[in-house]
C-alpha cells in the first residue's frame, strides 16, 4: 500500500511510486536519484520530524517534511 516518503520510520525502507512535485524542485530530487523505482531508507529523523535525512543511490540527503510527503513510496517487507 503506498504511503509518503515521511511516513517511513528509521531504518525503514521503500521504492519511489511517484513524485508529486512540479517544476524546479521535481528536476532537483530527480537529479539527486529520487526517480521512480529507486530504492531509498530513512537515515535520520530530527526530534521534531523535520528534516529527515535519506540514503538514495548510496548517498545521504536530507528533505523537509514537506517534500517527504508529497514523495509516494511502496514500503519494502
Amino acid at each position: 500500500m503506498p504511503i509518503t516518503l515521511a511516513e517511513l520510520d528509521r531504518g525503514q525502507r521503500a521504492h519511489i511510486v511517484e513524485l508529486r512535485l512540479h517544476g524546479l524542485e521535481r528536476r532537483r530530487l530527480m537529479d539527486l536519484g529520487f526517480t521512480p523505482g529507486t530504492e531509498v531508507e530513512v537515515a535520520m529523523k530530527a526530534a521534531s520530524g523535520d528534516p529527515i535525512a535519506f540514503v538514495v543511490r548510496n548517498t545521504q540527503i536530507a528533505l523537509r517534511k514537506q517534500q517527504a510527503e508529497n514523495i509516494i513510496v511502496e514500503p519494502i517487507s
